[in-house]
């Protein structure tokens, strides 16, 4: 697809290997020659074998579970690449932990996804690629360039093909409207919104629905699904209320707890997520379908690597 270039190198810790394997791949040019080591006291330590000087260098890890040790792997080996020379370090995240921790809801909270950022930083990061953080603000917490992707045109996409008149477009919850109503444009339809209330972490009860669904097949689109609550119990209101079909869809699929066995056992007949989050053969669902953000985030490398806009992949369907 791209021209080797020498200089651009992309290496990858151990969260998401596939996911970089296929990068390096689109843009046609080999992963960068380099290992996660741990000793028998669990400290993480890296090793690159190949040079990386005057490099631009693109390291690929999401902070997923086991988010600390991921999260100490990215560290150490951005440290790693600027003890070597490396021009510059951008750290792409597919999946960026602690996003949810992004405010104090009570006081004394942290704001961890701020001492992530502060920590990327000082690690020598210079630049930063994600995917769909959970709160934009997250980009304010750095002070170093933060390049926001989002996978809802490949989420769209695949819907696409479905009959369009019998779609609506459904945000979960209030706080991603925003999202829903992007997808709900790139594809024409309408959109509908649950309300609820959530009486403590991870426990969240449908109130009502803000929306027409009667007669519809409802696409029930999230950034995130990790205990499945709340899509699980969206699903089943948005039949009590007359839809006739619920699918979900999300980019990150944390899937903790008992996400599987939930959505297995709940009348979502579709579950679309990218590979943002690899997901081991126990939480794959015959009714899974799983759309791959390589080729998004290549495109984005390449551009960055080259300095040209990303702007246009913000558009792309």
């Amino acid at each position: 697809m791209y021209y080797y270039d020498r200089k651009l190198k992309i290496f990858s810790c151990t969260s998401n290997i596939p996911l970089a394997a296929a990068i390096a791949e689109k843009i046609e040019i080999p992963l960068g020659n380099g290992q996660v080591i741990r000793f028998s006291d669990g400290e993480v330590s890296v090793r690159i074998d190949e040079s990386v000087r005057g490099a631009d260098v693109y390291i690929v890890q999401s902070t997923c579970n086991p988010c600390n040790d991921n999260l100490m792997e990215l560290l150490v080996m951005i440290d790693a690449l600027k003890r070597a020379s490396a021009k510059r370090i951008t750290a792409v995240i597919p999946y960026y932990g602690y996003a949810r921790q992004d405010r104090k809801t009570r006081p004394r909270d942290p704001i961890t996804a701020k001492l992530v950022a502060n920590l990327l930083t000082v690690a020598g990061s210079n630049r930063v690629l994600t995917i769909d953080l959970h709160a934009g603000a997250i980009q304010g917490f750095f002070d170093i360039p933060v390049d926001h992707m989002t996978a809802v045109p490949l989420l769209a996409e695949h819907f696409a093909s479905k009959e369009s008149k019998d779609l609506v477009i459904v945000s979960p919850d209030m706080g991603g409207v925003t999202r829903a109503r992007d997808m709900a444009q790139r594809l024409g339809v309408p959109i509908a919104i649950i309300d609820k209330r959530r009486p403590q972490a991870n426990v969240a009860e449908v109130m009502n629905i803000i929306g027409d669904v009667r007669g519809k097949h409802a696409v029930m689109v999230d950034d995130i699904i990790d205990t499945a609550g709340t899509i699980v119990l969206g699903a089943q209101a948005l039949i009590d209320h007359g839809a006739t079909k619920v699918s979900a869809c999300c980019t990150h699929p944390v899937f903790s707890g008992p996400a599987v066995e939930r959505l297995a056992n709940s009348c979502i007949s579709e579950v679309v997520v990218c590979d943002t989050i690899p997901l081991p053969d126990n939480k794959k669902l015959p009714i899974m379908h799983q759309c791959s953000v390589a080729s998004l985030l290549a495109d984005a490398i390449v551009r960055i690597h080259e300095d040209l806009s990303i702007s246009t992949l913000f558009d792309a369907t």
